[in-house]
């Protein structure tokens, strides 16, 4: 039987990107520095096209999971639904659920590529619930499927292969996905290797 990781166990970032402190949550401090960051405009439309884009990079790398580990779904559940709220679904709890069922899913393997490839799918279905907060750390639920995409591909044939993944998600951001992206601050520092290719691929998509 699967277990659910502690929440304490989680990063910071990974409770960043599945939305697990809801406001009320929060300890006082950071919801002052909520309430003091400025909002920004997101449509459904917005939210859609941008989980579209983040179920393409997840899909493009699954194969690297699906080969280790071919009797699990998990992660392929997660980027279906991402894909199924991009052509219109809901946004409810049995997105959150196919996220944190391909989060266990990443730890559970002892394949490095197979881990990225499944934290690309997470990130893909919790890209739906980018908030509309100009805060640099929401860059992470646009490109955290693209950049774990990239480092899952690295991981299984080198910088080269990152490097092609990051050309294809550039190419396939649509006008629409980056000028979602340009509202935000650019990507923030950390996050290991993961961070750096979330860092260059939102400098590549952003007008020099």
């Amino acid at each position: 039987m699967h277990q659910v990781p502690h929440l304490t166990s989680l990063s910071p970032t990974t409770r960043e990107t599945l939305d697990l402190d809801p406001p009320a949550h929060r300890r006082a401090s950071e919801r002052f520095l909520i309430d003091a960051t400025p909002e920004v405009a997101l449509t459904s439309d917005d939210l859609r096209a941008v989980t579209g884009f983040a179920a393409a990079c997840a899909e493009s790398v699954i194969d690297l999971y699906e080969t280790a580990h071919p009797a699990d779904t998990r992660p392929r559940d997660a980027i279906d639904a991402a894909r199924a709220f991009a052509d219109g679904g809901r946004r409810g709890k049995a997105l959150r659920d196919v996220a944190w069922a391909a989060l266990r899913a990443a730890g559970e393997t002892d394949t490095p590529a197979a881990e990225h490839a499944a934290r690309a799918a997470m990130a893909a279905a919790s890209a739906a619930y980018l908030h509309p907060l100009a805060n640099a750390t929401q860059v992470r639920h646009i490109l955290g499927a693209a950049a774990h995409a990239a480092r899952s591909s690295e991981l299984a044939a080198g910088e080269e292969a990152a490097a092609a993944q990051l050309d294809e998600a550039r190419r396939a951001a649509t006008p629409v996905v980056v000028a979602v992206l340009e509202r935000y601050p650019a990507a923030p520092p950390g996050g290991g290797r993961v961070g750096e290719l979330l860092r260059e691929l939102d400098a590549a998509l952003r007008p020099r």
